[in-house]
């Protein structure tokens, strides 16, 4: 299988699977292709052997700088449990800046590597602009931290954001990935079926969901149907006036 044109994928023997944002000259900024192509990679990995995924950027100054301002994404679609459905384990690895959607994305999955020269920020209140899901961090961390990263834009460090329970490990600079996958190592010798089932009772039953995450998740579920072979068949039965042959899919 060809590698998208954004992203790097490897699969590792050990059941490994490690994503990375390949756009290291514009900081791995997700432009519109690189979302769908996330959100692609990690349906990819779901419905493989592969037991735990760890995304990352190309190189050392970024993890991502966001959104693409040149080419918007629909960034709903490569964050963990909106756009990206798994129960396996999700980890983020992060080096640098870590921005906008960036810190989405980090925030949303299960467990999050960073290294010590690393920033997260959310500049959008001196932008004038919000998607809205970073509202979900104020019930993932210290409320009074989300609060002002949320609306003061200040850029918070690695061990900051450790303190605050966004980050589980801090690392020397370069060495994100590495820890990040054998973070995920140890994760694949664990029950997968337990892993799964404390991973849906967290997300379905105890984090809150904001207004634009549930936007996300529907948006996701009509797209499903949308994207279906179901749709087209519908169609062509109603041009070719038959009935139609609705396979589930």
């Amino acid at each position: 299988m060809s590698q998208p044109e954004n992203l790097l994928i490897e699969n590792f023997d050990d059941g490994v699977t490690l994503i990375t944002i390949n756009r290291e000259k514009r900081r791995n900024a997700i432009s519109a292709q690189t979302a769908i192509e996330l959100q692609d990679a990690f349906a990819a990995f779901d419905r493989s052997p592969q037991r735990v995924a760890v995304i990352a950027g190309a190189g050392t100054a970024a993890f991502t700088a966001g959104a693409d301002v040149n080419d918007m994404p629909e960034l709903w679609r490569c964050v963990p449990s909106v756009g990206i459905t798994t129960e396996k384990p999700v980890i983020c690895a992060v080096s640098g800046w870590c921005v906008g959607g960036g810190l989405v994305i980090a925030m949303m999955a299960d467990l999050c590597v960073a290294t010590e020269d690393a920033k997260f920020f959310y500049p959008e209140a001196k932008l004038g602009l919000t998607q809205g899901m970073i509202a979900g961090l104020a019930g993932r961390i210290a409320h009074k931290v989300a609060m002002e990263i949320m609306l003061l834009a200040r850029p918070v460090d690695a061990r900051r954001a450790y303190q605050a329970g966004l980050v589980n490990e801090v690392v020397p600079n370069g060495g994100h990935v590495e820890a990040a996958l054998a973070m995920a190592r140890e994760l694949a010798t664990m029950a997968p079926l337990v892993l799964a089932t404390l991973k849906r009772f967290v997300n379905e039953g105890v984090l809150a969901h904001g207004p634009t995450e549930t936007l996300g998740r529907t948006r996701r579920q009509m797209d499903v149907i949308a994207q279906s072979e179901d749709i087209r068949e519908g169609f062509s039965a109603q041009r070719e006036k038959r009935a139609p042959r609705f396979a589930g899919r």
